[in-house]
């Protein structure tokens, strides 16, 4: 591995340990030169997973453009960098046992829609203010109006669970 400060080729592994759930292995190195340390992370190579566009055309998918979606849509908000790694992970995970070759943008889009949903209610908002590109005050109406009555009646089942 190189180095990010100094860019030596030689490292010496610190600590492993298993991430994501089994699915990774983050490892901590420190560089042999100027001894900085700093984190690799060891994934399975895997086939590649299309993304059909609502266009019709494929590209590859990134779960970095998740995570940069989500990681935009979450500014300033309570949102951890651990939920939000969470949540990629999981999206790619499902659609990786679910899709073997190809999966549909809007798939992807409502895996995380889904997530965010039980998350942060204002992170859901904002990124699907983007995935689905409102076309007027309407729609996005309607999703306030969804979003009210789902935290309303999350509310009413905590105070019932609490009084059980």
């Amino acid at each position: 591995m190189r180095c990010p400060k100094c860019h030596y080729t030689k490292s010496s592994v610190v600590d492993s340990r298993q991430a994501e759930e089994g699915n990774t292995i983050r490892r901590r190195r420190e560089c042999e030169n100027c001894h900085t340390r700093f984190t690799t992370f060891e994934r399975i190579e895997e086939s590649p997973l299309l993304v059909i566009k609502k266009d019709g055309t494929r590209e590859q998918f990134s779960r970095d453009k998740i995570l940069n979606g989500i990681i935009h849509s979450a500014q300033k908000r309570p949102v951890s960098s651990a939920s939000i790694e969470k949540i990629v992970s999981d999206v790619e995970q499902h659609l990786r046992s679910e899709y073997d070759s190809e999966v549909p943008s809007s798939v992807i889009g409502n895996l995380v829609m889904d997530q965010l949903a039980e998350l942060d209610e204002i992170t859901y908002v904002r990124f699907a203010s983007v995935y689905r590109s409102f076309k007027d005050v309407d729609e996005i109406e309607a999703l306030l109006k969804q979003i009210t009555k789902r935290v309303r009646s999350n509310k009413k089942s905590k105070i019932t669970d609490e009084t059980d």
